[in-house]
């Protein structure tokens, strides 16, 4: 995904937060099971999406996943690699309490491309 996309999605959400008339017609900011969202219909630069090239994208995809965990009176993070694919089955794993620990914070990377 864009940088550009991600930038505008994060701009819609601040504003919607702290205003309290609506959010300008053009972008409005839903909610639906207890969380807001924005829907995009086109990238930002008027195109429409190929369902093709998201998916490709989507199998790319990593995460690291830093959690936060309290072991002896220490406060240690383990940083988790998680596929995209695998992204909900981890984080159920917390609801099983398979894991444990307090999500800090879930980064975006690409394995292959250099840093």
């Amino acid at each position: 995904m864009s940088d550009e996309i991600n930038r505008k999605v994060i701009n819609i959400f601040s504003r919607h937060n702290k205003e309290l008339p609506p959010v300008p017609s053009g972008e409005k900011v839903k909610y639906y099971a207890g969380f807001n969202y924005v829907k995009l219909n086109k990238d930002h630069n008027g195109n429409i999406f190929n369902k093709e090239h998201l998916i490709k994208y989507s199998k790319t995809c990593h995460y690291i996943v830093r959690v936060m965990r309290e072991l002896d009176g220490e406060v240690v993070l383990y940083n988790y690699d998680v596929p995209n694919d695998e992204l909900f089955r981890f984080l159920k794993s917390f609801e099983d309490k398979t894991l444990d620990g307090t999500i800090i914070e879930i980064d975006k990377y690409f394995p292959n491309n250099p840093a």
